[in-house]
């Protein structure tokens, strides 16, 4: 009967120490899954900060497509490999670097100059100009917003989820023929 017993309770209390454990790794990631968020808000919140534009969430600039005012939408991504693949409808490519690019530098736009990049944005300084890149940590939207704000472009809104957010919501995205 005791044997009965003890074979009984082996299996509950390597079950109890198998979720004592799965459990503590999961407290663990959610801990450490913080910490990255944290890194990341504080991240888009200082890049925010130094361009001087704002933000826009993915339902928001879908209401703003939706409204029909006119907005210029910019991509700030490689044009073959990706802004060709797929893009927010109507928006325009236009490269801007990775790294933080604090002087202009055609080299990293794909050969194009500041002049193109006010000929893109057009002549109405207060039109409602909305830059994304790929996904929250890429920093190509930074640049472009940062630059239309240099520029004198007043409506500068980073669309920091991109087209990730955009295709995870389950919008439906562009491409070239």
């Amino acid at each position: 009967m005791k044997l009965k017993k003890i074979l009984l309770t082996v299996p509950v209390v390597l079950t109890l120490v198998f979720a004592m454990a799965v459990s503590a790794m999961a407290f663990g990631n959610k801990f450490k899954q913080e910490v990255e968020k944290e890194t990341g808000a504080v991240k888009l919140v200082r890049e925010v900060m130094r361009g001087g534009y704002d933000v826009i969430t993915t339902e928001e600039l879908k209401k703003l497509i939706d409204s029909g005012k006119d907005v210029l939408i910019i991509d700030t991504m490689p044009y073959e490999a990706s802004y060709k693949k797929e893009h927010v409808p109507g928006a325009k490519q236009f490269l801007f670097p990775i790294p933080e690019m604090e002087a202009w530098d055609s080299k990293e736009t794909d050969g194009k100059s500041q002049e193109d990049y006010v000929t893109l944005l057009g002549p109405d300084n207060n039109k409602t100009i909305v830059i994304y890149c790929g996904f929250v940590k890429c920093t190509r939207s930074h640049n472009g917003a940062m630059w239309a704000k240099k520029l004198g472009y007043s409506n500068v809104l980073r669309y920091p989820g991109g087209i990730f957010a955009w295709k995870g919501v389950g919008y439906k995205a562009e491409s070239v023929k």
